[in-house]
């Protein structure tokens, strides 16, 4: 979180430091919404699915896998952004309170830590399938899926570059676009 601006940085925090803040929020009588992913690139998915989960309480979390962690089950091309980039690009977003790194294939971790209110994931997932469930409704949390903005992703970006500007459309070599 070192190359975070500065103005974003009181809204980049550990989960350490998210811990007390949530649980004071929640004592004042505030609903906190959580959500994680890899948020590699940017788009209007994103946009319409954070502005949904921020609808739902008093303040939105946002997890961001660690650079590692994308490698991990995205394989080495991946991510594209940077963490320290991704997590700028989401303070500077209004609807989003927070932003945390987790560097594990879920953010149980930091559910564990946050014990956030509602937890939220995209259209394209199942409740049953998610293993934060079981974690945040243990707490007594609520687990919530919003709607899934279909053919929105970093996976479809990612290929319409690729096929607009592939090697065999700039004559064999990938140059800047």
């Amino acid at each position: 979180m070192d190359g975070v601006f500065p103005w974003y940085r009181e809204k980049c925090l550990t989960a350490e430091q998210l811990a007390p803040i949530v649980a004071a929020r929640q004592a004042a009588g505030e609903k906190i919404v959580f959500t994680n992913g890899v948020f590699d690139i940017l788009h209007v998915g994103h946009a319409r699915y954070l502005a949904e989960a921020r609808a739902l309480g008093d303040a939105l979390i946002v997890a961001v896998n660690t650079d590692a962690s994308v490698r991990g089950f995205k394989g080495d091309l991946r991510p594209i952004v940077s963490e320290d980039e991704r997590m700028e690009m989401l303070a500077a977003l209004a609807v989003v309170d927070y932003v945390v790194p987790f560097g594990s294939r879920t953010p149980v971790p930091v559910i564990e830590l946050v014990k956030p209110a509602l937890y939220v994931k995209g259209g394209d997932y199942r409740l049953e399938d998610l293993p934060e469930t079981p974690v945040v409704c243990g707490y007594g949390g609520e687990v919530r899926i919003l709607s899934l903005i279909a053919g929105r992703s970093t996976t479809n970006i990612i290929s319409k570059v690729c096929e607009a500007y592939g090697a065999e459309k700039t004559g064999g070599e990938n140059k800047s676009i």
